[in-house]
């Protein structure tokens, strides 16, 4: 009886579970929502919702019960593969909604399914969002070649075919989020505020030796950090340590490409989702997908603000693709434009960022873009984006800026780059100073044009980035870049500086990029070389250390800097001063443009010590020594002096 009963039991178990295993193995029809979640309480009640799912776009209905969620209307685009679905929120709390869509199955009878969905309550109220501006000094790193945690896999199942290679300056080289929160310490001891990461969302493409994407530029999911850095969780995790540390985070984006094995490029949303998809269209079963067959674009960004553009310059900008590798999104499709916007939102919300760098910026359609930045400044009024605009003319440059009158469209871009400051003090530094045009009248004659910008202090410069060679390309001009240094710190501009720069990290592009974006030495297992402390650190790195920390520290809630009035002056043989002043306080930045001793004339810079006893003991924030402005001052060859009084 006993075996019996246990027979009999034994059997309805398995009944029980062969039946959960055959509900298991049934298929579902969607298979992915984006975005994963969304929240409640936006300006913009109005969600759209990306749906996955082989044929779903042929579902007969999508309804939802949760109280306060209207389903405005089902979009189907020309893949039968995905479905929009626009909700509106305006009435909704959080919780968990259920979708339940109405979907034919492979005998086409129909059957219901219903899909959960989080609606989340927001952590802070958009305008309580401060992003970054003049007071602070953005420190641009690529996680990539940064630092690697201890927990870090060299291989990660489930992803294309990679390599991990320090030895190879294109493929990756192991970075990860572990290994920079590891050194957040380091980023306090330096002085910087903010931090820039190349983009950190997950890049799923196969690598080659002539092409890797450890750069991030090639996105292949909007929605999450490629696994070879971390998970979503962790990116937020670090991102509330540097919190902690006093460091805000400042998120790059794309919105103009995408990576090649983006889902969307396999299957084609919609026939105008990408610019020239005909392309995409012939290349479908072909053994290599990339090919050549395709329109690559000039690089050339003149022609979107040019009054006499053509129409085959403008379409090379704005419609051909940055590299074969990369398809071009076209932003004029209103639903891939609310995605990207959406995307944006989330990734504010759900990670906590407080910026957005967005990559290049002119090659995207200019009336979608300003769309977006109107979108995200109604929302978040004191966040901050800045867009790469890399043009050297600042006419060019200040066109782009939030309501700027030298353009028909207003981009709603608060923040601009300045690629004017970066040629210019990349030729004044390694040129002596005449009286007309070369050295230091370079940037002379940049900055006298700033009456072009709606706003100069939300100007972002810099002396090098990834996308450049590096401010001291081969060489070890020390003086060079203190130069460089002093201006970029004091002008009336958002400072970026990249990594490596204060331990004289060199390098050019003339054999590949990565050779200005080399390992920072000490944040690698096996490095012997560690510029992470001060006694790892060479004298000479220890030196450009101590220079940029002392005038990084000095700057942090410095008024005279982030509030003050800006004063030029013409260099006068050889001599370029810049003077920054607020409520009595003053700093000036003298720079000895030539390789030859010098005497600044008390005289002629008068106006800056008149009537202020202070200006006897100014104090030079690098070296801490006292120096009277009020007399004539002797300067060396290429010295360089800050001054406070």
């Amino acid at each position: 009886m006993k075996r019996l009963l246990i027979l009999s039991l034994f059997l309805f178990t398995m009944t029980i579970t062969m039946t959960a295993a055959k509900k298991t193995k049934q298929k579902t029809t969607v298979t992915r929502i984006d975005p994963t979640d969304w929240y409640v309480g936006m300006k913009n009640p109005s969600v759209q919702l990306f749906v996955y799912g082989k044929g779903i776009r042929d579902a007969e209905s999508v309804t939802t019960d949760y109280p306060g969620v209207v389903i405005d209307s089902l979009v189907r685009l020309d893949s039968p593969n995905y479905l929009l679905v626009y909700l509106n929120l305006k009435n909704a709390q959080p919780g968990t909604m259920k979708l339940t869509f109405q979907v034919k199955n492979d005998k086409g009878k129909v059957k219901s399914e219903v899909v959960p969905y989080q609606l989340k309550a927001r952590e802070k109220s958009g305008a309580s969002r401060k992003g970054f501006d003049i007071s602070d000094v953005l420190y641009l790193l690529m996680p990539d070649r940064f630092a690697q945690g201890p927990h870090h896999q060299s291989q990660l199942p489930g992803m294309r075919a990679y390599k991990e290679d320090r030895s190879a300056p294109s493929l990756r080289h192991g970075g990860d989020l572990e290994g920079l929160q590891q050194h957040l310490d380091y980023f306090n001891d330096l002085g910087v505020t903010a931090l820039w990461f190349t983009p950190i969302l997950e890049n799923d493409s196969p690598d080659m030796m002539s092409w890797s994407t450890y750069h991030g530029y090639a996105c292949t999911d909007y929605y999450r950090v490629d696994p070879r850095f971390g998970s979503n969780a962790e990116y937020r995790q670090l991102i509330d340590a540097c919190h902690k540390k006093g460091l805000k985070v400042v998120m790059d984006m794309i919105f103009n490409h995408c990576g090649f094995e983006h889902p969307w490029v396999a299957d084609i949303p919609a026939k105008d989702w990408f610019n020239l998809s005909g392309w995409l269209e012939q290349a479908k079963g072909t053994s290599d997908t990339r090919g050549t067959d395709f329109l690559q674009t000039s690089y050339k960004l003149t022609p979107v603000l040019d009054p006499y553009t053509s129409e085959v310059d403008l379409r090379e900008t704005t419609e051909a693709w940055f590299v074969n590798t990369m398809p071009d999104f076209n932003q004029n499709n209103p639903h891939l434009m609310r995605y990207l916007i959406q995307n944006s939102i989330w990734w504010i919300e759900t990670a906590d960022i407080d910026g957005i760098r967005m990559d290049t910026y002119p090659y995207a359609f200019r009336k979608p873009m300003a769309q977006w930045m109107k979108e995200l400044n109604d929302e978040y009024p004191n966040f901050n984006t800045v867009g790469e605009t890399w043009v050297t003319q600042p006419a060019y440059t200040a066109a782009w800026q939030k309501d700027s009158k030298l353009s028909d469209i207003n981009s709603y871009l608060k923040t601009v780059m300045d690629f004017s400051f970066q040629e210019k003090i990349d030729s004044a530094t390694h040129e002596i100073t005449d009286n007309w045009w070369r050295g230091y009248n370079r940037l002379y004659n940049s900055f006298c044009y700033d009456y072009l910008y709606p706003n100069p202090s939300s100007v972002m410069a810099f002396l090098d980035n990834h996308d450049t060679d590096r401010f001291l390309r081969d060489g070890q001009d020390a003086q060079a870049l203190k130069q460089g240094l002093a201006l970029l710190l004091t002008v009336r501009r958002i400072p970026q500086l990249y990594y490596g720069t204060e331990i004289m990290m060199n390098g050019t592009k003339a054999v590949t990029d990565g050779h200005v974006r080399k390992d920072f030495p000490g944040g690698f297992p096996g490095d012997t070389h560690n510029c992470f402390t001060a006694e790892g650190r060479t004298k000479a790195e220890q030196d450009m250390f101590t220079f940029i920390s002392r005038l990084l520290h000095w700057r942090q809630g410095n008024e005279v800097i982030s509030k003050g009035s800006m004063k030029q002056f013409i260099p006068y043989q050889g001599i370029y001063v810049v003077a920054r002043q607020y409520q009595g306080r003053t700093a000036v930045t003298i720079i000895n443009g030539t390789r030859k001793n010098v005497v600044m004339d008390a005289k002629r810079y008068v106006e800056l010590t008149r009537g202020n006893r202070k200006a006897g003991q100014a104090l030079d924030i690098p070296t801490q020594e006292r120096y009277d402005l009020t007399k004539d001052l002797p300067l060396k060859p290429r010295q360089v002096l800050v001054l406070e009084y």
